[in-house]
């Protein structure tokens, strides 16, 4: 037996809890892991508080990250003892995800634990800051290079802006970060960013073109705050999408794609090749130093996270959380 947080859904209602797991109950896959430590993200957040219809079957554990040990491996590619990591592939949805003390799964979705990270680390890093190394290679690979201009960061509270904005920074670039919480602006420039703007000055329906000013963007909202940075983004610029945070809906117009030759690249995390995230991950552990991870992640125990999984619902968590399973 072993702890996990287990979502059911029955004629009595939705529920998620934290109870004992048999082991014979672990769904199939080639590689069974002692999950060291996950994570809370917004979609594990949606799915334990039931907020949000990402939950495919049940009962399911929750937790779209993990790290830890190879307990059994019938896969040629780990042996028992490797340390490896986790992010996406359906995990915490339709397969039992990082939140709870054990896991079996595929081991396609499996990459080892880059060197030069540790666990915990991994997991501060999670799917947000992944993520946000994809953003930043896909503005990379349409020249966006720091001399280009400002990059904007938008939903810079949250782990996937707030490691946007420490990997621009680590790499050159000048940042604004733009956040409905200017409160936080001190940890925002802490991070990096030179300049903090109120989310509101984008969320707003906009005019098909203004006044040039983005090199380049990392949106994580969508609906009308993408459509006012692609109508903003400088000619030639480029603007990675990965969220939808304000809505999934785009109210823009073909006007900064014909006239200023913009590009808009949609970043998928989930099901990405095993390649390109072997380079992320290269990436973060190259770019990124001990204390950016200090400043963007909260530690918390498997006991904790329902309640705080309500807290992020509302609003009140900043950045990454880290669960220590083991």
């Amino acid at each position: 037996m072993f702890n996990g947080i287990v979502i059911e859904k029955d004629e009595q209602g939705y529920t998620a809890k934290v109870k004992e797991i048999d082991n014979n109950d672990l769904p199939e896959g080639d590689v069974t892991i002692k999950v060291s430590h996950s994570t809370l993200n917004y979609k594990d957040a949606l799915a334990i508080t039931g907020k949000g219809p990402v939950v495919r079957k049940f009962p399911m554990v929750p937790g779209i990250d993990l790290v830890g040990l190879v307990e059994q491996s019938n896969s040629e590619r780990f042996t028992v003892g490797d340390t490896v990591l986790l992010n996406g592939f359906g995990v915490g949805e339709s397969h039992w995800g990082g939140l709870a003390e054990k896991a079996r799964l595929n081991s396609d979705w499996l990459i080892p634990l880059p060197k030069g990270i540790t666990p915990r680390q991994a997991m501060a890093i999670g799917t947000a800051g992944y993520t946000a190394m994809l953003c930043v290679i896909a503005l990379e690979q349409n020249g966006i290079t720091p001399d280009k201009g400002e990059i904007l960061v938008t939903g810079a509270n949250g782990g996937v802006g707030s490691f946007s904005i420490a990997i621009l920074t680590k790499l050159g670039y000048q940042v604004v970060a733009s956040t409905g919480r200017l409160e936080q602006t001190p940890y925002l420039k802490k991070l990096g960013a030179e300049e903090v703007i109120d989310r509101n000055t984008l969320s707003e329906p906009g005019k098909p073109l203004t006044r040039e000013r983005w090199a380049g963007a990392i949106d994580s909202t969508g609906s009308y705050t993408l459509a006012n940075i692609c109508a903003s983004t400088q000619y030639g610029g480029a603007v990675a999408a990965c969220g939808l945070a304000q809505g999934m809906d785009l109210p823009a117009t073909v006007a900064p794609f014909i006239l200023r030759g913009i590009t808009l690249v949609g970043i998928d995390s989930v099901m990405r090749p095993r390649e390109d995230r072997l380079e992320a991950w290269k990436r973060l552990a190259d770019i990124l130093s001990p204390e950016v991870f200090e400043e963007i992640a909260v530690d918390i125990n498997l006991i904790d996270v329902i309640d705080v999984a309500n807290d992020l619902m509302a609003g009140k968590v900043r950045g990454r959380v880290i669960v220590n399973i083991s």
